[in-house]
């Protein structure tokens, strides 16, 4: 079985554990690779839809993993009782979904040993909530896909975090990614400047708003420039 770029990156970045739920599974491919390659003992893909849910069974059974991964259907952290499992899995949602199924299920939230959440819009939305709301920050990570790139995180839950005063700029891009120096950081920092280089190209009145928000996306370029250097 061929893992894309998105899901090798959402492996690389697992430890070794028990058990795991993969939310929003799809294919249950996440699960199917963990558990053959000895990542966990036991795993659960859950998915909100009847028809990935279906095809993630009809893998597990082709498979012959049946007994050791069990497929179910309902919506966000629903589908795991509390301490049913030591991690989760969280991938191909916005990151506004992903916030609001931690925060509906924020009990069980704490019992994991680590979350790996990778939002496919909105990354800035879910990095702002966690770096706000008691949660340790392991890792970031950073894969690129298709054209797209996709922002990881690797948290767990914790009352004694702390994490450092950050503005907008910062959950845009990660300090994390800027500090550690990521091989793609360079790349996705391009990609921003030519997508913020757009918007400036459309902003054609010279309104008193419009000036304001022209102001503010070319010292947004000028802070991503000295990222990309």
């Amino acid at each position: 079985m061929e893992l894309s770029q998105r899901l090798k990156c959402i492996i690389q970045n697992m430890n070794k554990c028990q058990s795991i739920i993969d939310v929003g599974t799809d294919h249950g491919y996440i699960p199917i690779h963990a558990v053959e390659n000895g990542i966990v003992d036991f795993a659960i893909a859950s998915d909100i839809n009847k028809g990935p849910k279906e095809k993630a069974e009809r893998n597990v059974r082709l498979l012959g993993l049946s007994d050791k991964i069990e497929c179910r259907l309902g919506a966000g952290l629903n589908t795991v009782k509390e301490k049913e499992v030591e991690a989760v899995i969280m991938a191909g949602m916005g990151g506004n979904l992903i916030r609001d199924i931690i925060i509906q299920d924020i009990n069980k939230v704490k019992y994991f040993k680590y979350m790996i959440l990778m939002p496919a819009q909105n990354p800035e939305i879910l990095r702002e909530f966690l770096y706000n709301n008691s949660f340790e920050i392991i890792k970031e990570d950073l894969c690129f896909e298709d054209g797209i790139f996709y922002e990881v995180f690797k948290v767990r839950y914790s009352e004694q975090a702390i994490n450092d005063n950050m503005d907008a700029f910062d959950y845009e891009f990660s300090p994390i990614l800027i500090k550690d120096k990521h091989k793609l950081l360079k790349d996705f920092a391009e990609s921003k400047i030519s997508k913020y280089t757009a918007i400036l190209s459309y902003i054609n009145d010279d309104s008193p708003g419009a000036r304001i928000r022209k102001s503010e996306i070319e010292k947004k370029i000028l802070r991503i420039k000295e990222i990309a250097i």
